[in-house]
């Protein structure tokens, strides 16, 4: 058996068996904690409320389980099982350039393995969902947003993909930190497009409809010492009951969005108080921070990539008959989602220690208990676990579990 297969295939079965145990152990977490409430919470949650967060996590476990395992036989089928090189064959049978005929793998690849997970996703959607009350898509529309998604990776990966490589031929012995500086522009360009260009084709932004609200908004802005373009409000109860808000872009493009079913399931107060939240990533620049993350570990991947590409026997370990620079990228797009479970605690831990910046800047600037109760509401409404599995929690969660940032909060309200 070639090393590099070898080497492969143990990456493969360590990572596959250790988001299994995870699985596993925040299954048995949740099963041994379903039916007592936190300490702390047993005179705002009631055990129905407990358990059905309890049970609705569940389900997302076990769906996970199968799409690890959905994921790891994908991969194999891309790599040893040849799928990859047979992919990269039938393009080169087309007679075009070599830069196009790149991008065309590495888009139909992605789009392909896109198209494979639909039944997954679509069983988490009308089953999984749909049996705790969550679920507002009709499949019209999940066929309308997976054809625009479609259509969109096609639209961005294959002209990307051809740069890419166009590029790096170009480049000769620097292909790879060309690579690099082209992948990170695309994704600073990508954050700054996302609110004006992309969301609106899934979504319609609408101003706050209260003046009351308005106007908590207006004092809070002016309180924070920020400008802001917009605050949106999106419809997300067109697909889902869930309630949430985000922040998102750069520059004059950003944009904080409040779905719907929070703005209906909370006071004026407390959507000032989850604004405030959503303030404070702006105000310590965590988008920029996160661009700086993604691309320092971009960089080491490609770094790593480039060096594995000139070592003998690596295509060939991999599936692959050609070496070329598509199927390199290919391999790497492909298998990064899999085999990076080690790296999940570190980019875990970053964006949960983003979440309790923004948290404390929110503190400072209106009252933590209305954040709390908003919180807490926000909990019941999405049918949210107030207990994880701690190890589980350290590679998965990119939020504080809720016991801890509620604690927090709550220490500062009495502090």
């Amino acid at each position: 058996m070639n090393a590099f297969t070898a080497v492969f295939l143990a990456a493969l079965a360590v990572s596959v068996g250790l988001e299994t145990w995870l699985n596993l152990r925040q299954l048995a977490h949740l099963r041994a904690h379903r039916s007592a409430v936190p300490p702390g919470f047993t005179d705002r949650v009631s055990p129905t409320v407990h358990r059905r967060g309890a049970d609705y996590t569940i389900a997302r476990t076990r769906l996970a389980i199968a799409a690890t395992g959905l994921d790891a036989a994908l991969l194999l089928g891309w790599t040893a099982g040849g799928g990859l090189d047979l992919l990269d064959r039938a393009w080169n049978t087309l007679d075009l350039a070599a830069p196009l005929a790149g991008a065309g793998v590495i888009a139909s690849a992605l789009l392909l393995s896109a198209l494979l997970r639909l039944p997954l996703a679509a069983c988490r959607r009308f089953a999984v969902d749909a049996r705790f009350g969550l679920n507002r898509t009709t499949p019209r529309l999940f066929a309308t947003d997976a054809l625009t998604k479609g259509l969109l990776l096609a639209g961005a990966a294959a002209p990307m993909a051809a740069l890419v490589l166009w590029s790096m031929d170009a480049a000769g012995s620097l292909r790879w930190p060309v690579a690099w500086v082209l992948w990170t522009a695309f994704v600073v360009v990508r954050t700054w497009a996302y609110p004006g260009l992309v969301a609106p084709l899934f979504n319609r932004f609408t101003p706050l409809p209260d003046d009351g609200v308005r106007k908590r908004i207006a004092a809070l802005l002016k309180r924070c010492d920020l400008r802001l373009g917009e605050v949106a409000v999106m419809d997300g109860s067109r697909r889902s009951a869930h309630g949430n808000a985000s922040v998102a872009g750069i520059g004059r493009g950003k944009r904080v969005v409040l779905l719907d079913t929070l703005v209906e399931g909370l006071d004026p107060d407390e959507i000032a108080a989850v604004l405030a939240h959503e303030l404070g990533h702006l105000k310590c620049r965590h988008i920029a921070k996160h661009l700086a993350v993604t691309a320092v570990a971009s960089l080491g991947c490609l770094m790593l990539l480039g060096w594995l590409a000139a070592r003998p026997g690596f295509f060939a370990g991999l599936g692959m008959d050609r070496p070329s620079p598509q199927a390199a990228l290919a391999l790497l797009l492909l298998s990064l989602p899999t085999l990076a479970v080690l790296a999940k605690p570190l980019l875990a831990a970053v964006s949960r220690r983003f979440e309790f910046e923004a948290d404390a800047f929110a503190a400072r600037h209106v009252n933590p208990r209305l954040l709390v109760r908003a919180l807490e509401k926000l909990y019941r409404t999405n049918a949210e676990s107030l207990s994880s599995d701690p190890i589980y929690s350290t590679f998965h969660h990119s939020h504080p579990p809720p016991l801890t940032r509620i604690a927090r909060l709550a220490e500062t309200a009495s502090g």
